[in-house]
């Protein structure tokens, strides 16, 4: 047996690998803000009736996300969080999360009604 740390059940002295942590994405370097797609939208669905304000599509390393959705709520005073690459905002704040994302220099875009 290659490895200690298998959990090998049956053999044919093939070492079989264990799962490891899935690798972290990397984003371009070269992507300006600018250069991105940055939708803002508002959502209700599977909240109570609850607005959450939605930002999809920066394309940012989980680090500065964390960093950014820390800046904004601070900034508007509400709560949120990271979901599935997205970055949620209590209530409906779509137009002063445009203005900040204007001044940061990505280009928003507003989604929906």
């Amino acid at each position: 047996m290659a490895e200690k740390n298998t959990k090998l059940v049956y053999s044919t002295d093939t070492a079989v690998p264990r799962k490891g942590k899935p690798d972290v994405k990397e984003f371009p370097a070269a992507l300006q803000p600018a250069q991105q797609k940055v939708t803002v939208r508002l959502d209700r669905k599977g909240r109570g009736g609850k607005s959450v304000t939605v930002i999809e599509g920066l394309l940012i390393p989980e680090t500065q996300r964390e960093a950014l959705l820390k800046q904004l709520k601070s900034g508007l005073g509400t709560g949120g969080t990271v979901r599935d690459s997205a970055l949620e905002i209590q209530g409906d704040h779509r137009d002063a999360l445009i203005a900040t994302l204007e001044k940061m220099g990505y280009r928003p875009k507003r989604s929906g009604g």
